[in-house]
Formats: structure tokens, C-alpha cells, sequence
């Protein structure tokens, strides 16, 4: 099951349509067992937690969708291909914490330290990850509509490789995420897919937005100084009271920018 949901996430997260996307959860039985219920309790990972001696958890492969693990120190822990949808991590430490291909839809990690966490092939289809910490980590996934307003995301690495793409166009996925208010300074979300991303008031300073889809995304207010736009999918996007527009990077070469909310209609 799982290997026939990973090859579901590889479409996901490819260039291909918006139909590949969805096939990513129709490839998984999300009703099952192994998606829905957890296979250890808190208490199971507080022994574990006290019995490792500071060394990081391994927790690859495990069941603990809808589990209550607020506050704990996860740092550095494996949780590779782990299932934790609905689980609540509020205010976890998940530092450089191994998440590839692990599933946390509908999961809570609001004001979770994720900084230098391994990202690639995650599934955090509408998590909450408001006020979040993701400095320098790898969100190489699907993130559709999540809530990540507030969040600091300074040195992200989102952007796609396209020096190595043997599986598709990988790349992140945050397709109507809210990222209001977010601190994107200096991410790499080149050819990523913001479309309908609410990024009213982010800091995009220096951010490398090259060749990403921003169409119908809300910039309302947001800082652009440094950012490059490059060939970047603008159709619909509300562009209105940018700051640091003057020095934003390859500007004129957007990509339908006839078609951008520049100004408010009288």
C-alpha cells in the first residue's frame, strides 16, 4: 500500500495536471487502519523519549495518526514514511527531524520547530503549521492547502532540481496555502506552485521565485525587495501595495502580467 501511495505522491508532486493530485490520496485507502489509528500511545514515546539517552527515536514506517504528542522532543527523530494524520505536534521540537514521505494530513503543528527538517515526499495536505518554524528545511511536497501564517521559513529549499528529476519535477506544493504574514527571507521556491497562496503581508525578500505558478495568489502588501520573478505565472495575482517592488528581480520578465491585479477598481 504504501509503495502504491508513494508512486501516487511522485504524480503529485510532477508537472502533470491537477487530476494527478488528486490521485494522490485516491491511491491510498485514507480509511484504513493504517492511516487512521496509531499503533503506540504518548505514553510509549515518553518512555522511548527517556530510555534513548538523548539519541534521536526511531519511529520509521509507525502508525500514530490522532495521537496527542504537543511539546515533545522529537529532535532529529526518523519518522520516514510515519502516518500521522490528525496528530496533534503543537509546539513539538521536530529540528532536523527525518519527515520524507511521512503523512501528517489535517495535523497540527502550530508553533512546531521544524528547522533543517527532511521534507521531501511529505503529504501535509491542510495541516496547521501556523507559526511554525521551517528555517532551512527541505518542504519538497504537497502542503495544499495548509495554514502556515505566521510561519518562519527563512532559507526554505523548495525549489525544484532540475539537475535531478528522474522521477518528475519535484518540487513544493502550495497550492492555496496560507502564508500570510510569513517570513520567507532568502527561500529557494523556484518552479514551485503558489497558485492561490495567500501571501498578504509574507516577506519575500531575495526569495527566487523563478519559473514558480503565483497565478491567482493575493501579494497584498507583501515585501519583494530581491525577489526574482522570473517567468513567473502572475495571471490573477493580486500585486497591490508591494514594498521593494523597484528592486525586485527580472519583474518585466513575468509571465502574464497583463493579467495581474495591479490596482483596485473604483
Amino acid at each position: 500500500m504504501r509503495r502504491l501511495a508513494f508512486s501516487f505522491m511522485i504524480a503529485a508532486l510532477a508537472a502533470g495536471p491537477a487530476a494527478a493530485e488528486q490521485d494522490l490520496l485516491l491511491g491510498a485507502d485514507m480509511a484504513s487502519p493504517a492511516m487512521t489509528k496509531a499503533e503506540m500511545s504518548r505514553a510509549d514515546i515518553e518512555a522511548m523519549i527517556r530510555a534513548s539517552d538523548g539519541k534521536p527515536l526511531d519511529l520509521h514506517d509507525k502508525a500514530l495518526s490522532g495521537l496527542d504528542l504537543s511539546g515533545l522532543n522529537l529532535r532529529g527523530a526518523n519518522l520516514r514514511t510515519a502516518r500521522l494524520n490528525g496528530t496533534n505536534l503543537r509546539g513539538a521540537d521536530l529540528s532536523g527531524a527525518n519527515l520524507e514521505q511521512a503523512w501528517f494530513l489535517k495535523a497540527d503543528l502550530s508553533g512546531a520547530k521544524l528547522a533543517d527538517a527532511r521534507m521531501f515526499g511529505i503529504t501535509a495536505r491542510d495541516a496547521n503549521l501556523s507559526g511554525a518554524d521551517l528555517s532551512r528545511s527541505t518542504p519538497i511536497g504537497d502542503f495544499k492547502g495548509a495554514n502556515m501564517s505566521g510561519a518562519m521559513l527563512v532559507d526554505l529549499k523548495g525549489g525544484a532540481d532540475i539537475r535531478n528529476q528522474s522521477m518528475g519535477l519535484m518540487r513544493a506544493v502550495f497550492t492555496s496555502v496560507n502564508l500570510s504574514g510569513a517570513n520567507l527571507k532568502g527561500a529557494d521556491l523556484g518552479r514551485s506552485r503558489l497558485d492561490y497562496a495567500d501571501l498578504k503581508d509574507a516577506d519575500l525578500t531575495d526569495v527566487v521565485l523563478m519559473g514558480s505558478d503565483l497565478s491567482g495568489a493575493n501579494l497584498t502588501g507583501a515585501t519583494v525587495a530581491g525577489a526574482d520573478f522570473k517567468n513567473v505565472d502572475v495571471s490573477g495575482a493580486k500585486l497591490l501595495d508591494l514594498k521593494g517592488e523597484a528592486s525586485a528581480k527580472g519583474w518585466a520578465q513575468r509571465v502574464n502580467a497583463d493579467r495581474a491585479v495591479t490596482r483596485v477598481s473604483p
